[in-house]
């Protein structure tokens, strides 16, 4: 256990540096960025060592592993973050352990974590992923990325959906680099259309602020485009096992 506590706060620090490099380099302060360290495959252990190490802010991409995983720390100071595409049928387990859902893509799903934020008496803070490898929407709703999440064109609309669903706040944007598409390869421009619509939802919701990308290969694109959240996962707790 001490050699995964030191190792884990080596690659801590590491990550800090380069969170505070890019901060510098940006003209940003250290505190414009929050680090989300990303849990997923890692045991409870890790996030136990993690929070006395300092980290407050923890992403997981499936609720199968997250349940489990929240309920055994709930004793410790952590807002937990769901990163994953959500099933509807998963909103009930989600909403009772997620401060913030980042991959909110589509109004059933909205509507389904507003009922489940209402009966349990929570407020979930909602980021709409965006998909900037995504068409525009089609008259039937709006186009997705490979990865989840909805065009740049249905932003809008579901962000105003979010907003009037009670138990449910809009806290911002999230997207993750596109792998095809006009940003392939090209992470910092990417960013910056991200920035470029979080601007344009401002102007109708401004408390959504929250602006969440970059991960351990281009954190540094991200900060540099002016990402308030990161989403770090293998530079802090190590390339993950496979997965049989």
């Amino acid at each position: 256990m001490t050699d995964r506590k030191d190792e884990l706060a080596a690659n801590l620090a590491k990550v800090e540096e380069r969170i505070a490099r890019a901060c510098a380099a940006a003209g940003r302060e250290r505190e414009d960025v929050t680090l989300i360290v990303v849990t997923k495959t890692y045991p409870a252990s890790d996030v136990r060592i993690l929070a006395e190490l300092g980290v407050r802010h923890v992403a997981e991409n499936k609720d199968q592993d997250a349940a489990p995983k929240a309920a055994t720390c709930s004793d410790l100071p952590l807002s937990w973050h769901f990163v994953g595409q959500l099933q509807t049928n998963k909103t009930r387990s989600v909403v009772g352990y997620a401060d913030f859902v980042q991959s909110v893509d589509r109004a059933r799903l909205v509507t389904a974590l507003s009922k489940e934020a209402e009966r349990a008496g929570r407020e979930v803070g909602c980021l709409i992923q965006v998909a900037l490898d995504a068409g525009e929407p089609s008259a039937g709703g709006g186009a997705r990325g490979e990865r989840g999440g909805v065009a740049p064109g249905g932003i809008g609309e579901l962000a105003g959906l979010v907003a009037g669903s009670p138990g449910l706040r809009l806290a911002g944007l999230m997207t993750v680099a596109p792998l095809t598409g006009e940003y392939a390869g090209r992470q910092r421009a990417a960013f910056g259309r991200l920035m470029d619509l979080s601007t344009d939802l401002r102007r109708a919701h401004p408390a959504a602020n929250m602006v969440s990308a970059g991960m351990s290969a281009d954190l540094e694109e991200a900060v540099a485009a002016g990402a308030t959240h990161v989403r770090v996962g293998t530079a802090v707790l190590g390339v993950r096992p496979r997965l049989g």
